[in-house]
């Protein structure tokens, strides 16, 4: 026992190390900005720093100053120029450089913004291989450089001619990041959620202009896959602005900010908002209608301004704050301003109020038509422990306060050879395996009824825990994970429909994913390359040379678990599966899951010929 004490790693004073702001920030980015990333995902830490450098640009314009801000992004550099006031010239260093230093701490210069901890654009700095801040004010300017959080030159300019504002600069530093692409469609959204929530606020992302004429009513119809059951409810008023519609599917959607800023994951105000709504519906008919029946198949947004929000994390997508300013409950506030306005909206529209009852009653219908089914479908799934053979599950999730929560993730595969490749590689820690047997139903145009008849859709409900509420998800991504071929692309097809059909917000919250796994192995005495396309297989052949070693993987099974490791893990490659105004999706699940059986089968054999024919064309190319 001796030998054990001795040998065990020295703890004293020499173990212990103070890191200064910025090593802490490169050494621990997570905690600053989330996850890091490649650039695949919307919440990628590229797209965070961008964030963290227009949010002071907003908040800007939210103070008057400024109607206009310019964006560039190029060849992985991010420029942003916004026509305030400009940051005092002799703070301008320290307010990018040096933390907790900033304009928001109390007074006047800002009130109601989101940039509150004096940490984003610094974090920026420091994780930027070059960093630029220049501020212009009243013909005087001043310009600092950084790399990598280091000052590098510091210039001041008389007499220029360019109009008041601030000018930043980055490139994220691939030392910190690894290798990343911004997706300009990330960006895209990022701006339009901005336009949104600031009216007269015009952006200009590489040139193209953005501005909204209608707030969340814009946003509203921009989001919606369908025709709203009714006019969409507009109502706005002193700090809360919300927009409300019900379409014909299943579940619930919300777009919720504060002060601006997205909040993908709600908190207290998309909570109260979620409350007044059946609140004031109950009491506007005069009828105990049930909460699901009231919210099932609504898409709405909220927007509230709150005097110094408080978020569960520096990334901000969660509001925390129980008042909207000091003394006043976030809560109280909004139930009294649906209580009065949607109230007002509904006497004075009878033909909406009309429709939106007709709607709750055909819910309450088909709820109660289930509810038998839903309580055995509840006693099995009971009965099949989470951790049987069927679910192979990780231990932390979504809901956990845990700094891994946002990891966790779920694999849906079918077959025992597929799912044992997944689970020998996993991390137990954040990944699960969900185990198929066999193809899925193909649930398109049957009613939610069958999610609990289906004993494979039932248990996989239950695993993912989102029979009663989206919040309750115990997994930030869902993957569906089949083989490249035939076979796996229609598990991929069933599986789709069975969320769009049935959990469309799964989908909305940017929860399901697509797991890519490579075709292709190519390799030589040297080295080893994986393939994903056609494409890579060539040029890993012309690096290989012609007497490589080529392996075409038919299914998940045929990977080893070492070789798996790699394809699950930080560079996983994964396609988010994404729904917007512009996808018809009833008319696409008709289309390809329909019984048009002719009219599919001749789009599949003449779309067959397209890809055989570029097959050829590529082997052809070959050396």
């Amino acid at each position: 026992m001796s030998d054990i004490l001795n040998n065990r790693t020295a703890y004293d004073d020499d173990t212990i190390v103070t890191l200064s702001p910025r090593e802490h920030i490169r050494l621990r980015p997570g905690m600053y900005i989330g996850k890091l990333g490649d650039g695949s995902q919307a919440d990628d830490g590229i797209y965070v720093l961008i964030k963290e450098v227009v949010d002071n640009s907003v908040d800007e314009f939210i103070m008057g100053a400024g109607r206009q801000i310019d964006i560039t992004v190029a060849d992985n550099t991010v420029t942003v120029r916004d026509y305030g006031r400009g940051i005092p010239l002799k703070s301008l260093a320290a307010a990018v450089s040096e933390m907790n230093t900033g304009g928001k701490y109390g007074g006047t210069a800002f009130k109601k913004t989101v940039g509150l901890n004096g940490v984003g654009v610094k974090a920026v700095n420091m994780l930027s291989s070059e960093f630029t801040a220049r501020s212009v004010r009243d013909g005087e300017a001043r310009t600092v450089v950084f790399a990598r959080g280091i000052e590098q030159d510091d210039r001041w300019e008389s007499g220029v001619q360019e109009k008041n504002g601030t000018y930043i600069s980055f490139r994220v530093d691939e030392e910190v990041f690894g290798s990343y692409t911004y997706n300009m469609e990330y960006v895209e959204q990022m701006v339009k959620n901005y336009t949104y929530l600031n009216l007269g606020l015009t952006f200009r992302l590489n040139g193209r202009s953005y501005v909204s004429k209608h707030g969340l009513l814009d946003l509203l119809n921009e989001n919606m896959t369908e025709e709203p059951l009714y006019e969409p409810i507009h109502l706005s008023g002193a700090d809360i602005e919300v927009a409300i519609a019900h379409g014909t599917g299943y579940g619930e959607s919300y777009f919720s900010f504060v002060n601006g800023q997205y909040t993908s994951q709600g908190g207290t105000h998309q909570a109260a908002f979620r409350e007044a709504i059946v609140k004031t519906v109950k009491e506007f008919y005069h009828k105990d209608y049930d909460a699901s029946d009231i919210r099932t198949s609504i898409i709405a947004a909220v927007s509230v301004k709150v005097t110094d929000p408080v978020f569960e994390s520096q990334t901000k997508i969660k509001l925390g704050s129980k008042e909207i300013e000091p003394g006043v409950s976030l809560r109280n506030f909004v139930l009294d301003f649906l209580g009065k306005h949607l109230d007002d909206y509904l006497h004075k529209h009878s033909e909406t109020a009309q429709i939106l009852q007709k709607k709750i009653i055909e819910n309450e219908k088909e709820r109660k038509a289930i509810s038998g089914i839903q309580k055995k479908a509840r006693e099995t799934a009971k009965k099949v422990s989470l951790n049987n053979k069927k679910l192979r599950d990780c231990k932390v999730h979504r809901t956990d306060r845990h700094e891994l929560a946002e990891e966790s993730m779920l694999f849906i595969t079918e077959g025992n050879s597929a799912s044992g490749s997944i689970t020998k590689s996993r991390d137990p820690r954040t990944q699960a395996v969900f185990s198929l047997r066999g193809k899925p139903l193909n649930c398109f145009g049957l009613t939610k009824k069958v999610v609990y008849e289906n004993e494979e859709f039932n248990l996989l409900q239950a695993a993912l825990n989102i029979e009663e509420e989206m919040d309750n998800l115990r997994y930030e991504k869902v993957i569906i994970a089949t083989d490249a071929d035939v076979d796996g692309m229609h598990i991929r097809l069933l599986l789709t429909t069975f969320f769009l059909q049935f959990f469309p917000d799964v989908i909305r919250g940017g929860h399901l994913y697509i797991l890519q796994t490579p075709l292709f192995r190519v390799r030589n005495k040297k080295e080893t390359h994986y393939c994903y396309s056609e494409e890579e297989r060539q040029r890993a052949l012309a690096r290989c040379g012609a007497n490589a070693e080529i392996t075409r993987f038919k299914g998940l099974g045929e990977i080893s678990p070492d070789e798996f490791r790699g394809f699950i893990g930080s560079d996983m490659r994964l396609d988010r599966v994404r729904i917007t105004k512009d996808d018809p999706i009833h008319d696409l699940l008709e289309f390809y899951m329909g019984k048009n059986t002719g009219e599919r089968q001749g789009f599949i054999i003449d779309n067959l010929r397209i890809e055989e024919d570029l097959v050829q064309k590529n082997y052809n190319d070959l050396p």
